[in-house]
């Protein structure tokens, strides 16, 4: 079974920080890049952020310039850096990568979701 698993979440004040990470874990392979969406309480899942093979990012408006999404090929992990943190930032995240089993084809996975939660 392909296992992404997502941390770093947590409580903050509005200002404060957190970096979620997204890693592949025991037998799994995950290709460079990745997404991150969150998804807020009665809400829809919405984009956050991503990171191609090859570095390029992009970013939703409500983000930019507060976040910043970068991997670590070596430890082959997806990271959100998350400044300036605002209440309407409050959701679970979701980190979504191209991963496989063995020599198996590579599929769009989603991991388990890492709560955040701005207070005011």
């Amino acid at each position: 079974q392909v296992q992404l698993v997502e941390s770093g979440g947590g409580s903050v004040q509005a200002g404060g920080s957190l970096r979620l990470s997204c890693a592949a874990s025991g037998d799994t392979y995950c290709s460079r890049g990745g997404h991150w969406y969150r998804q807020a309480p009665g809400k829809e899942r919405e984009f956050v952020s991503l990171i191609t093979s090859d570095g390029s990012t992009s970013y939703a408006n409500s983000v930019k310039g507060r976040f910043t999404i970068f991997q670590d090929n070596a430890k082959n992990t997806v990271y959100l850096q998350m400044n300036s943190l605002k209440p309407e930032d409050t959701a679970m995240y979701y980190c979504q990568r191209w991963c496989r089993l063995g020599a198996g084809a590579l599929n769009g996975y989603w991991g388990q979701g890492t709560q955040v939660a701005v207070s005011s």
